[in-house]
């Protein structure tokens, strides 16, 4: 077998399922036709068509014209928003007669095989338009093409999102406002990678949290006790002299002599002994500065509070901090500088460019920036490339008279070529216009480069795909496993799962402090730490996507378990949690996530409903319409609970119909503030957290909705895998997707739907692998301009 029958077989093995069941229920366009007139067209006349007709087209939607098998190739939208509708049991709806569930299985069953069968014949693997890198791909990529610690894009205009996350090609436009900052930042990071920003000395305050749960237990043993005050990340710009001051707060053991030491990179730089005087307050805060030479890149501050010796009797002096009393604690630290710098730092990024192997500088740096738009551009470069950049190699050092300058210059022309911001992908000559064909290599290395890192393919990675390897036996696969190892994959959790969560949101979340006084920058954090840490759990654990919906453990520091009522955790440093009973375990009990479905002044069971809609089960509601009337607000806890309140609100036939679906799945979750903290009651009120599916299945509390959810389960790993294919693509999921997406979650039943199945069904789908040509075959493209 060829390299290209395997590679056919492997884009399409995902259909493979789908096929052996066409095979037996299908074998002649007669048999197909016989079977939709016993199996189809009977339930849709007798509960659909009533309602979804040419004439009254409730929803949009008419169904009488689907009167044969041959519909499922004309209609095939249609079709798809019949099988999901009645796939969920939302059609037909509460109140309306149904069919039973033998005659709706054996409808889903006939309808989703005879959409497969029909993307099968006619595979479709979409196109994604020219992608602009957003934010924080362009941050990526600039630390990982020159090993900056640097985030340029934090200046540059939001990303427009799509389809639920803001790496969608279609609408990352470039604005002129965003060339321009493209300019400076390509002129900032060429110099910064070189070593050739001059820095005007300047005081920066790195702040610490005034939550008590910051000041960690007592470690070590008799006189060498210590704790963790403050610990923070700071990058020093240069190899110089900097100026630390720092202040502490609180008040030291009643008999015993507590130090302060200050630590970089776990090595102690600095002590002072923390002394105060009895009675004293204007003695309460204690300041202390030093000068040290510190190498430049991003260093680990710690602040540790020593004990200084031992009672006469051997006892330790000092008690363990109790949460909410006052113990010795870092109030800032504020650094200065840099001084005395000593010209370019030996840092990583200038080993980085300036790595050659010749002497002749003109052959030098040709050699280097070859090099880098090599990487940058995630391709070789020609000759001819090579000579327009040495242009601008030697029209930098006619401007500057160094050999760097001109190096500067030829790389802030790398950074603002098309080839860096844009990922383009060529039609292949000799495809027939509108045809299916495989991407190239290196368009695929780049596409799995940007879907599990967020940034542009390593070296690894890209010598497979210009070797034409990438996609040999066994390597691909090999590849994706050592990608996820690594820990850029971080960015999967950052931007997908702060998207799909709405993660991204909680920095904007700020609850009215009259009502919530507890919520602060440090329980806003551990909020969303729980969630990241939970989804990277499931992701390296290679677990389940079900245990989103519910699980027995979590991941806690001690401000957050305090929140949620969990004893038995102390410190900082967030781990593994056990969970006991059923008030908490899966996203939904989260409270990052609790917390962004909410007003800052109360819960939104409609909120929370309609985000389970979108991003759990793929069936968000319709847009609102206009003029909604508002709840009572001050009302709700006092003369009416939110159910009440609610049930009037949707007593209006316009509303009803979608509220029907998301209310009672916010109502389920009524038992968490809007902190995400457990509750019993609603000012007055004992909860009501009943309800039930539009299917008829009813749930009494939270723990109960979620048990549905996960015994049911196609519908969530239907809409997981959709959510992480359109990220994964940059594009949205579109009908001729859906086949595929089914065949992914039929495959990954058999592990149970582990995480790594749908990835992997994901990255070896036809829609990934491939593309659907223009027409205008190789002539797409952007050229760089001489």
């Amino acid at each position: 077998m060829n390299r290209f029958a395997r590679f056919v077989l492997l884009v399409f093995g995902c259909y493979s399922a789908t096929l052996q069941v066409a095979a037996a229920q299908t074998s002649t366009p007669a048999q197909s036709e016989q079977a939709f007139r016993e199996r189809v067209r009977p339930v849709l006349v007798q509960y659909c068509v009533m309602c979804h007709n040419a004439k009254l087209k409730t929803a949009g939607v008419a169904l009488d014209g689907l009167d044969s098998s041959a519909t499922f190739a004309s209609q095939g939208g249609v079709w798809e928003k019949v099988l999901r509708k009645v796939r969920s049991g939302e059609m037909p709806p509460q109140g309306l007669p149904k069919p039973d569930q033998a005659r709706s299985d054996a409808m889903i069953a006939f309808v989703s095989t005879a959409l497969d069968l029909q993307a099968e014949s006619h595979p479709d693997p979409g196109r994604i338009t020219a992608h602009r890198l957003n934010r924080a791909e362009y941050n990526n990529a600039i630390r990982d093409l020159l090993a900056v610690d640097f985030q340029p894009a934090e200046s540059f205009p939001a990303d427009d999102s799509g389809y639920g996350f803001d790496n969608v090609a279609d609408v990352l436009s470039l604005p002129p406002l965003l060339m321009e900052k493209y300019l400076a930042a390509a002129s900032k990071a060429a110099k910064l990678a070189l070593g050739r920003v001059h820095y005007e000395p300047v005081l920066q305050r790195v702040t610490v949290p005034r939550d008590p749960s910051h000041v960690q237990a007592w470690e070590g043993e008799g006189s060498n006790r210590w704790r963790i005050a403050m610990q923070s990340e700071y990058t020093f710009p240069s190899d110089a002299e900097y100026l630390l001051r720092i202040r502490v707060r609180g008040k030291p053991g009643p008999s015993a002599k507590e130090t302060l030491e200050l630590r970089i990179d776990d090595q102690a730089v600095h002590t002072f002994p923390v002394a105060f005087k009895p009675g004293d307050e204007d003695e309460k805060f204690r300041r202390s500065e030093f000068r040290l030479a510190v190498k430049a890149g991003k260093h680990q501050l710690q602040a540790r509070v020593l004990i200084d010796g031992a009672s006469q009797t051997g006892a330790v002096a000092a008690p363990p901090p109790v949460p909410g009393k006052e113990s010795i604690a870092v109030d800032w630290v504020e650094i200065g500088g840099p001084y005395d710098v000593q010209g370019p730092s030996d840092t990583e990024s200038r080993r980085t460019v300036l790595a050659c192997s010749v002497s002749d500088h003109d052959r030098c740096a040709a050699e280097i920036l070859a090099r880098l738009a090599r990487r940058a551009w995630r391709r070789p470069v020609t000759p001819a490339e090579t000579l327009r950049l040495v242009k601008f190699y030697r029209m930098g050092v006619a401007g500057t008279h160094e050999y760097e300058g001109g190096i500067e210059l030829g790389l802030k022309a790398i950074l603002v070529s098309p080839y860096f911001l844009f990922r383009v992908e060529r039609d292949r000559p000799g495809v027939l216009p509108g045809a299916a064909s495989p991407v190239s290599e290196l368009e695929l290395a780049s596409r799995l480069s940007f879907f599990l890192w967020s940034s542009i393919p390593d070296e690894e990675l890209l010598a497979l795909a210009e070797n034409g390897k990438l996609r040999s036996p066994g390597m691909f696969d090999a590849q994706v496993q050592r990608m996820l190892r690594s820990p850029k994959s971080a960015a999967l959790t950052e931007n997908f799962a702060g998207q799909w969560l709405h993660l991204r949101n909680l920095a904007l979340w700020h609850p009215a402090q009259n009502l919530f006084p507890e919520v602060d920058d440090s329980l806003r954090t551990a909020m969303r730490r729980e969630v990241e840490l939970f989804f990277e759990s499931v992701l390296r654990q290679n677990r389940s996507v079900l245990d989103f919906l519910d699980s027995k453990d979590t991941f806690l520091n001690e401000r957050l378990a305090r929140h949620y009522g969990i004893a038995g955790v102390r410190g900082t440093e967030f781990r593994r949690v056990e969970l006991i009973g059923n008030e908490r375990g899966g996203v939904l009990s989260m409270a990052g996530v609790l917390a962004v479905t909410s007003y800052p002044t109360r819960t939104s069971p409609v909120i929370r409903g309609k985000w389970v809609l979108e991003n759990l089960l793929g069936a968000p509601p319709p847009p609102p319409p206009p003029d909604v009337p508002a709840l009572q607000e001050k009302a709700i806890g006092k003369t009416v609970s939110m159910r009440q309140q609610i049930e009037a609100h949707r007593s209006n036939p316009v509303c009803a119909a979608c509220h029907a679906k998301m209310d009672p799945i916010g109502f389920a979750l009524e038992n968490y503030d809007a902190t995400g903290k457990w509750r019993v009651k609603e000012g007055g009120f004992t909860i009501d957290a009943s309800g039930k599916f539009p299917s008829g299945q009813a749930f009494q509390n939270a723990s109960e909705l979620k048990q549905l959810m996960r015994s049911h389960p196609q519908e969530f790993v239907l809409c997981f895998t959709e959510k992480l294919m359109t990220y994964a693509l940059g594009r949205g999921v579109e009908r001729t997707d859906k086949p595929v997406v089914r065949a992914i979650v039929h495959n990954a039943e058999a592990s149970e739907f582990k995480f790594s199945s749908i990835l992997k069904g994901i990255v070896e789908s036809a829609p990934f692998q491939m593309r659907r040509t223009s027409g205008t075959s190789g002539k797409e493209g952007i050229h760089v301009a001489d």
